[in-house]
């Protein structure tokens, strides 16, 4: 019977410390956090020119070129450009967000600017609501004390210019 006691004993103190401090509270999303998952690979006619790949929010949806540089986070998490899904997180503070996405920026010698980010960047990925999906932008997001599981897909066989969301397209 001593040994049963003993052999409880041990056994609670290996699972306590086994532990390694399993029990202690752990920090969330520190905004918005999410899977960014990928459809087909970049195409070898852009890796060369393949700056970066960005995630960005917007608290409103862009009205023009020049709302392009209200993103937040600052500066933005990068992303693969493909491969494996891959989790980001944006810290951002609680507030409401109606714009989350990815944008491929082509590598360049000129600073970004409203004047040639339909050259520089493409849309290449961003949330929906599920509600929606018809409609690009329509992914609102509203952070409390984090948000986690935004989801989307980043599919460089389908980017979108700029210009799609403030037209005219040349």
């Amino acid at each position: 019977m001593a040994s049963g006691i003993r052999r409880t004993m041990l056994a609670g103190i290996v699972a306590t410390v086994g532990c390694n401090e399993g029990l202690r509270p752990t920090i969330g999303c520190p905004g918005i956090c999410g899977t960014v998952t990928y459809a087909g690979q970049l195409p070898d006619s852009l890796k060369d020119s393949t700056d970066a790949v960005f995630v960005l929010t917007y608290r409103t949806f862009p009205q023009a070129p020049t709302d392009l540089f209200t993103f937040q986070p600052i500066p933005p998490p990068t992303v693969p450009a493909g491969g494996l899904p891959h989790r980001y997180a944006l810290p951002l503070p609680p507030g409401t967000y109606e714009w989350v996405l990815a944008v491929w920026k082509k590598k360049s010698a000129e600073a970004l600017s409203a004047q040639n980010a339909d050259t520089l960047l493409r849309e290449v990925g961003f949330y929906r609501d599920d509600g929606d999906t018809t409609r690009r932008g329509t992914g609102v997001v509203l952070v409390r004390t984090g948000t986690d599981s935004i989801n989307f897909v980043i599919d460089f066989s389908n980017m979108h210019r700029i210009c799609t969301y403030f037209p005219p397209c040349p």
